[in-house]
């Protein structure tokens, strides 16, 4: 062999070696580049709804209010005061959230005994201000009644028991 042909095989203008030093590393990252975007794409819809599932756990709020209905085992239409002011009324008179006047604070009280037991019996059941129709339960027309009477009588009236209407 001569050495023409030695030198040729090194050669930098040679077709093959050219193609290998320029072509070929910028085809293989496309090839890599491709493969990474298609495998990624396989399975970003489960990372994104584990995303979305992970999000919504964390941003979950620290508690909630549900406003229950008297124990079940008292039928509706025989729950006392109690039970009713217990279960849903003492979430704001309790606490005097929303405005509502605190069970047993007798100056809050004082104006809206004025308005007596069916004044007070038709607001509650329309809702007054932040407080919704019936206070939000689904107590009858007498239960309700017997919720106010307790609430008011604790706050300084005198209220009598209202009797079931049968």
């Amino acid at each position: 062999m001569s050495d023409h042909e030695n030198n040729a095989a090194v050669s930098t203008t040679n077709p093959r070696y050219v193609f290998f030093v320029f072509a070929f590393p910028p085809l293989f990252i496309m090839a890599f580049a491709l493969v990474i975007v298609i495998y990624s794409s396989l399975f970003e819809g489960s990372k994104l709804k584990e995303s979305e599932e992970a999000v919504a756990a964390r941003i979950q709020p620290v508690a909630r209010v549900e406003l229950a209905s008297a124990s079940a085992s008292a039928a509706k239409g025989s729950r006392t005061g109690e039970e009713i002011v217990t279960s849903t009324c003492a979430a704001c008179h309790a606490t005097g959230a929303a405005g509502a006047p605190k069970i047993g604070d007798k100056a809050a009280w004082a104006p809206r005994l004025g308005q007596g037991l069916s004044g007070l019996l038709k607001s509650a059941t329309a809702g007054k201000n932040a407080m919704p129709p019936k206070g939000g339960s689904d107590a009858t027309e007498t239960e309700l009644a017997r919720a106010i009477v307790f609430m008011a009588n604790k706050s300084g009236a005198s209220f009598k028991e209202p009797v079931d209407k049968k």
